[in-house]
């Protein structure tokens, strides 16, 4: 599709989105007016020509997760106290959202907010301390922008680390670990959410959705709290409650105040190109992918992984999968460009119809926890179209 701009033709946005036709032929209507009146009227003539309107950002938001030191940095002083962040970055990232000339209304923090991963007491520890870290306006004025932060947990709030024994390496559902999760996070959860309903509602509390402009947000828990069977005596990890959340996505599409759907969580279902159900990736990712492609969601934004990424996986088009997990947590790749920069994500939604992804950073320090004096540049751009998109990303 194209656009007049002062009867310049221009590309513009995707021809499959009705909010853009429409604007288009409001757009067209006004050029030829203009045209008109400028051969119409004299040389001489001061009157201004006719400018097409702006396309207004309608609502933006950042993401991001994975900002926790790495289990043999949790005591150094160098990097982190006792929240376990990587407080050198954290501070960058939450100082730099503050100062943006146009602030995201939202602020999505996709879990690994805290080290954790072994006993409730070290949650109880670890949770409080972040929190209060991210509403002292001495290290940041996050907490005074404005911002609305919603915390979302990963499996380092969710899960412990089995390090004895057969299991030895795996990871396995924490029980009480939801409870510590919603005292300290309850108030990062917007209160105007729609909960989860049922038997096990109070295992689900951490999976929520809500409503922002025409934008619906689906939010998972990705590793939410199962108990053990005698099939699985330790219990599963990767579990969330999937009618309920494809139940969600399928209203919000049919909503007609909604024009865009977002499902984010901590565990990404794509994974280097392909679903990925073990650790690395959301077992019970595959039904939920599927309900967003045939709702056509924009996209599924995850962390998880410790870098970024972003994925198109139907080379027909279709949802995407966009991972930004480059907050803190030690880079788990250092070959590509993608796997060596910290920083954070942004989507900006627009009147026309059109959703922008961005993605700042900078260098990785060494070691990773230092204080980074590289600049934050931009990584990655592109419009989400669900066409195929002509800008991959090449990690």
């Amino acid at each position: 599709m194209w656009h007049f701009t002062n009867c310049v033709y221009l590309p513009t946005q995707d021809t499959t989105n009705p909010i853009c036709m429409k604007k288009s032929v409001y757009l067209l209507l006004g050029c030829l007016t203009s045209l008109f009146t400028f051969q119409c009227s004299p040389s001489t003539s001061t009157a201004e020509e006719e400018v097409p309107p702006q396309d207004e950002v309608v609502l933006s938001f950042a993401f991001l997760g994975c900002n926790r030191v790495s289990y043999g940095d949790r005591n150094n002083d160098s990097a982190t106290n006792i929240t376990t962040a990587n407080l050198a970055q954290l501070k960058r990232i939450f100082e730099e959202l503050s100062a943006m000339e146009r602030k995201p209304e939202l602020f999505f923090f996709l879990g690994d907010l805290v080290e954790g991963e072994k006993f409730d007491v070290t949650l109880e520890r670890q949770l409080p301390a972040w929190f209060a870290q991210y509403n002292d306006p001495g290290f940041s004025p996050i907490s005074q922008s404005g911002i609305e932060l919603v915390a979302v947990p990963g499996n380092h709030e969710m899960l412990y680390y089995d390090s004895v024994g057969e299991n030895a390496g795996d990871e396995f559902p924490l029980a009480g670990a939801t409870d510590i999760w919603m005292e300290y996070a309850l108030p990062y959860m917007p209160a105007d959410r729609q909960a989860v309903g049922g038997p096990d509602s109070l295992d689900n509390r951490a999976t929520f959705a809500f409503q922002r402009k025409n934008i619906g947000f689906v939010v998972m828990n990705t590793d939410t709290y199962n108990a053990p069977t005698e099939e699985h005596p330790k219990g599963l990890e990767g579990q969330a409650p999937v009618e309920w959340i494809n139940a969600q996505i399928t209203a919000y599409r049919e909503n007609p105040e909604i024009d865009h759907v977002f499902v984010l969580g901590h565990k990404p279902y794509i994974v280097e190109g392909k679903p990925d159900t073990t650790h690395k990736g959301f077992a019970d990712g595959g039904p939920i992918w599927e309900t967003m492609q045939a709702q056509r969601a924009i996209a599924m934004l995850s962390a998880h992984e410790h870098n970024y990424n972003r994925e198109q996986p139907d080379s027909t088009g279709g949802s995407y999968q966009v991972i930004a997990g480059n907050a803190g947590s030690k880079l788990t790749c250092s070959s590509s460009p993608a796997c060596t920069y910290f920083g954070y994500s942004l989507i900006y939604v627009y009147e026309s119809g059109n959703v922008e992804l961005k993605s700042y950073g900078w260098d990785s320090p060494s070691p990773y926890y230092a204080v980074s004096t590289a600049p934050t540049t931009l990584r990655d751009s592109t419009e989400l179209t669900w066409t195929p998109n002509a800008n991959p990303f090449i990690p």
